[in-house]
């Protein structure tokens, strides 16, 4: 039988060593921010850069974690619309799903208790397709003109999902932003860039230790 040239054998070794490799390198894990005009970077500029998920990859990758954030937000989403549309979504891997919806229903007056169902009800589609996937609420606030009564409930929503679906909880992502007029664009509800790098400061101090983990 003929034999095969020296220098070719030596590349095919190299190839097959060089496919091991590929084979072997693990696909980046998922951080998805699943959220409304907040995630999805409402009237900035360049959303793909500037928005807190943006900076969220700007900072692990600097941190030298592996991982990938998906934004995954639309503007004028409500709770009950995230319910409708996270099946679409969850076609992608998830190892992190970030669920930062509610604000919406806030200023629209919707009952807190309707809320708290359809965030339970998005979590649990959630773990019914990664069932190893961890979850984190981004509490919200609702505004004071809606009355304390309300704005009680409204608030008790988070922490209350979060302990009841073993979810970790960023208390509130407009933490050091609402309310803050150099952080906000002109409307005074959606936050400018440096509005966004808080954002992500907010949440990466949660979600950190979940990451690191996951490196």
């Amino acid at each position: 039988m003929a034999q095969f040239p020296a220098a070719l054998r030596l590349l095919c070794l190299l190839g097959l060593a060089m496919l091991g490799v590929a084979q072997a390198a693990p696909a980046p894990r998922t951080l998805l921010c699943f959220g409304d005009s907040l995630t999805a970077g409402y009237g900035l500029a360049d959303p793909g850069t500037e928005a807190y998920p943006a900076q969220l990859q700007e900072t692990l990758t600097a941190a030298g974690l592996g991982w990938r954030v998906v934004n995954a937000g639309l503007s004028g989403e409500t709770a009950a619309g995230g319910l409708r549309r996270v099946d679409w979504v969850l076609r992608q891997p998830v190892d992190v799903f970030l669920l930062a919806l509610g604000g919406n229903d806030a200023l629209r007056g919707i009952d807190p208790a309707v809320t708290r169902a359809n965030l339970t009800a998005i979590i649990g589609r959630v773990r019914a397709k990664y069932p190893q996937a961890r979850i984190v609420l981004a509490g919200m606030q609702a505004p004071p003109t809606l009355g304390a009564d309300y704005a009680q409930a409204f608030g008790r929503i988070f922490p209350d999902v979060a302990r009841e679906q073993q979810a970790t909880l960023v208390p509130f992502l407009l933490e050091g932003v609402g309310g803050e007029p150099t952080l906000n664009q002109s409307d005074q509800i959606h936050p400018n860039p440096a509005g966004h790098r808080r954002l992500a400061a907010n949440v990466w101090s949660v979600v950190r230790p979940l990451l690191e983990a996951g490196r």
